[in-house]
């Protein structure tokens, strides 16, 4: 023991004092702050948000409280980015607020047609049905954009590596012809011009990365402004191959929102406003802003969009049917049905259409590089067998 004490007052000196506060004190590295501070930053993901709308629409449909439910919730969970949501949701309702509201100020987290509909599931006391409609709403959502990305996936990888190819063509091959054959003059014209060309790469390729990197902020500074975003979106719909896939996703959207808004009780012109910041499209966001202040004047939804070329046919007649039969929510989910199928067979033509575009592009493209490298040979071929 004596031994033991001692140990400690040799190692208790000031200047070892000084280090054990640096480690163990204020100089400390909190490891659980960080933690803490980067899970307040992220935000739910899709299938997080899903999990959340079952599990609690399945806790509330057994006839447990909301606050009960999301204490149960927050007891068996493991995910800790739904550790600091259920977390928050219990402070905040203990506090008094409703469900709806606590989502609302959860970080952004829940967008408006979400707390919308939520918020009426609480008022007519059909919350559970809110949730579950509201868990479908995302998934079926979620799948359309994910096919959607997924569908460019492959084009996207095979421009690249075409651009790649091309790139050392231009920078490593085709230089050397000059080497090789000496005069340029004497080269064929195809020769010339990519001998040109690959000039320019050598030469101003950091010009050409500083354009393109100039070109790409301009465009973001230009997508923030109003105009530039309603011009942006009106372009985006007028893109060869994709406008299809892009106008019936965006129908697909709306139909399904739209769908969940009424059957929750909300009212025509409320669905609209959130439907506006739903989309996320300028041009179709401006519409629906039209569309509402028309409802405000008695004009009905199928009369406004008539002859719209924004909206198909179709949908305006079901929209019609739906309005003179006071079906209108049942009808719109049929066309959302509708539309997600539209969507899933969009992509699948626009796979099989772009891939032999995009292979006979690059066969192209290799093709004249080659050429214009093989041509001289072939001519120096020709002179030495005349020779």
């Amino acid at each position: 023991m004596p031994a033991q004490q001692s140990d400690l007052l040799i190692l208790d000196t000031p200047e070892e004092q000084k280090t054990a506060i640096k480690r163990g004190g204020e100089f400390s590295l909190d490891v659980t702050g960080i933690n803490d501070w980067l899970l307040a930053r992220q935000k739910l993901k899709i299938p997080q948000k899903v999990v959340f709308f079952r599990l609690l629409a399945t806790m509330v449909n057994a006839g447990l409280p909301v606050l009960k439910s999301i204490n149960i919730l927050r007891k068996q969970e493991k995910d800790p980015l739904l550790q600091k949501l259920y977390e928050r949701l219990l402070a905040e309702i203990r506090a008094g607020k409703n469900l709806s509201t606590a989502l609302r100020e959860y970080k952004g987290n829940f967008s408006d047609s979400e707390c919308s509909i939520i918020e009426a599931g609480e008022k007519t006391g059909k919350l559970n049905n809110s949730l579950v409609q509201l868990a479908d709403q995302v998934e079926k959502i979620s799948s359309i954009s994910k096919k959607l990305k997924g569908a460019l996936v492959y084009p996207i990888a095979i421009i690249i590596v075409m651009l790649g190819a091309i790139m050392v063509l231009m920078t490593l091959v085709v230089p050397k012809i000059v080497e090789i054959f000496g005069d340029p003059e004497e080269l064929p014209a195809l020769t010339k011009a990519l001998i040109a060309t690959s000039d320019f790469f050598v030469g101003y390729w950091w010009a050409i990365i500083v354009g393109l990197v100039v070109f790409v902020i301009g465009i973001m500074i230009w997508r923030q402004t109003k105009d530039g975003k309603y011009r942006y979106d009106g372009l985006i719909l007028r893109v060869p191959i994709f406008w299809a896939v892009i106008r019936k996703t965006i129908l697909s959207k709306f139909s399904r929102v739209f769908s969940n808004l009424l059957s929750s009780g909300i009212s025509i012109l409320e669905s609209m406003r959130i439907i506006a910041d739903v989309v996320d499209n300028e041009v179709y966001k401006q519409r629906f802003l039209l569309l509402r202040e028309d409802i405000k004047k008695g004009v009905k939804i199928g009369d406004s969009l008539q002859d719209d070329s924004l909206f198909p046919e179709m949908l305006v007649q079901m929209i019609r049917v739906g309005e003179e039969t006071a079906k209108l929510d049942t009808i719109i989910l049929k066309i959302a049905d509708f539309y997600d199928e539209e969507v899933e067979s969009v992509i699948n033509n626009i796979q099989k259409l772009l891939e032999p575009i995009i292979i006979v592009t690059m066969a192209v493209v290799i093709g004249l590089i080659a050429v214009g490298i093989m041509q001289p040979v072939m001519n120096l071929a020709d002179i030495v067998s005349e020779g």
